[in-house]
């Protein structure tokens, strides 16, 4: 299964990055009939194999360009979840205190910000932007990292490897990037994986509320527009292939997941 999640995966980061290069129109060039009117609501022919939209969009070219907006914010949400996550919980399991209590009620305090919520208010201040939800993931997204990377590193800086290092004289920096990040990168990876799927999901659940940008193609834009032209019923074509991409990505970055857990905790393959 995690083979199958790495591969779903690969198929749609590959599309991501060839997307511009394929689509057969742009993502707002509108479509006419002979007739000189909008090829609206069409369904899908061999010049346009997924239809078009109400506005004679035509859905593949939107549906392509929207894996690389997908992507974008599912890898870079994730790498700075991962990041943020994994240095907080580093600084606070190694030095421990009130420094690690100040973190730690800094946790608790951002756990009750409720996401959707926090963006909203982000796209009201600042405007509609991609960069306004990645800035939430990142914000928001890093504390359950933190926890367990602070519980690791908890049991890692008793270890004699490091005590050792402390008797050498090394420094905080060098103990904590060199005898403490190699042993808590794994869990780190495992984090980072899940947080690709909830990163996607938050990008698509904001569009779909309304407050991502309209002008740039994104899968939760595509079901935004087909709920408010109440198309949903009517354009199978137009609502089953973004909802299904998504359901696709998270899924298989799930899985990857769930795989690389297994192979980072070999107890779960016993039970």
């Amino acid at each position: 299964m995690a083979v199958a999640g790495l591969l779903i995966v690969l198929f749609y980061l590959v599309l991501a990055v060839i997307s511009p290069y394929i689509i057969p129109y742009g993502p707002y060039e509108r479509i006419y009939m002979l007739d000189g009117s909008w090829a609206s609501l069409q369904p899908p022919t061999l010049a346009h194999p997924l239809g078009t939209t109400d506005s004679g969009y035509d859905v593949l070219s939107q549906l392509l360009l929207g894996s690389r907006i997908a992507m974008f914010v599912g890898i870079l949400g994730a790498f700075m979840v991962a990041v943020i996550g994994t240095t907080v919980g580093i600084v606070a399991g190694y030095y421990g205190g009130w420094i690690d209590e100040v973190v730690m009620r800094l946790v608790d305090i951002l756990y009750g910000l409720p996401f959707i919520p926090f963006v909203i208010v982000l796209a009201t201040v600042f405007g509609a932007s991609v960069w306004n939800i990645i800035f939430g993931v990142a914000l928001l997204y890093w504390l359950s990292t933190a926890r367990v990377i602070r519980s690791e590193v908890l049991t890692v800086r008793e270890r004699p490897y490091v005590e050792a290092a402390e008797a050498a004289g090394a420094s905080d920096f060098r103990i904590m990037t060199v005898h403490i990040l190699p042993n808590v990168i794994p869990l780190s990876a495992l984090y980072a994986a899940i947080a690709v799927g909830y990163s996607i999901v938050a990008q698509a659940s904001v569009a779909f509320l309304g407050f991502g940008d309209p002008a740039v193609p994104s899968w939760g834009v595509m079901l935004q527009r087909a709920f408010v032209t109440q198309s949903f019923g009517q354009a199978w074509w137009w609502t089953i292939p973004p909802g299904l991409s998504i359901t696709l990505v998270v899924m298989g970055a799930y899985l990857v997941g769930r795989g690389y857990e297994e192979v980072v905790n070999p107890q779960l393959q016993e039970k």
